[in-house]
């Protein structure tokens, strides 16, 4: 894998903004038109439910479900072009088939539907790719996936019944896994001048008034001269007063 820094596009924007515009155009014309597209999702272990594997995350069950699924799947998405651009489709599609491959193999008979199963592999892709690639700024990441989204473990437990934990699950669990196989692909985020190997803090005035440990140097050894003798830094002052012709 090239080098490639962590670098803004229009595919950051433009491509998270096209999956929440499809799901929701997809239930649009659900209600504009009166159709019902749950049939078309992921029934587990029956032949009319291997479409829904790669059309369930278009599909959604009302608008709360739908409202819900949005906000993350635009973030999660973006983050995802962003840091790990040259892997993001690789993550989504194959996310999105084997996510719902999986929930097809472990699926209560029910028809499973929702993008939760994308979210679950981003959430899980981005939290142990960065955790495993040691770099503050992924790592970083991890820690606000952490913070916005850490509660969702939960659902990857039958809590509730009206919750396709299996798809979940199965997000989570290929979320992992591609955070695994991807492991040794990591961006190289473009360094500053004070990051490079090449850079010499020594020529930095700035810099050189910070220790190893990053504390503060008030005086820097350079500016004092060791050879001056301290006693000709002493002034000497002084003062004669005239005895009166009385005394």
């Amino acid at each position: 894998m090239k080098e490639d820094s962590f670098q803004f596009s229009n595919g950051v924007v433009v491509y998270p903004l096209l999956f929440v515009l499809s799901i929701w155009v997809v239930f649009w014309a659900e209600v504009r038109f009166g159709f019902n597209f749950t049939r078309l999702g992921i029934y587990p272990l029956a032949v009319k439910g291997i479409p829904g594997i790669a059309l369930s995350p278009l599909i959604h069950s009302g608008l709360t479900h739908l409202l819900h699924n949005s906000l993350p799947l635009l973030i999660l998405s973006a983050a995802l072009f962003y840091f790990y651009r040259p892997i993001a489709w690789k993550v989504i599609i194959f996310g999105i088939l084997l996510s719902g491959f999986m929930t097809w193999l472990i699926g209560r008979p029910s028809y499973h539907i929702g993008a939760s199963g994308l979210i679950y592999v981003l959430v899980s892709f981005t939290f142990f790719k960065g955790i495993f690639a040691k770099h503050y700024r992924l790592i970083a990441l991890s820690l606000m996936v952490v913070f916005l989204y850490g509660g969702m473990i939960w659902y990857t437990f039958p809590i509730k019944d009206e919750i396709s934990w299996e798809g979940h699950l199965s997000g989570f669990l290929v979320g992992l896994f591609f955070a695994l196989v991807f492991r040794k692909q990591i961006a190289k985020p473009k360094k500053y001048e004070w990051e490079k190997d090449d850079f010499n803090e020594d020529d930095d005035p700035f810099l050189k008034h910070f220790d190893a440990d990053g504390n503060f140097i008030e005086q820097l050894p350079e500016e004092v001269d060791l050879e001056e003798d301290p006693q000709d830094s002493i002034v000497y002052n002084y003062i004669y007063k005239k005895k009166d012709d009385d005394d």
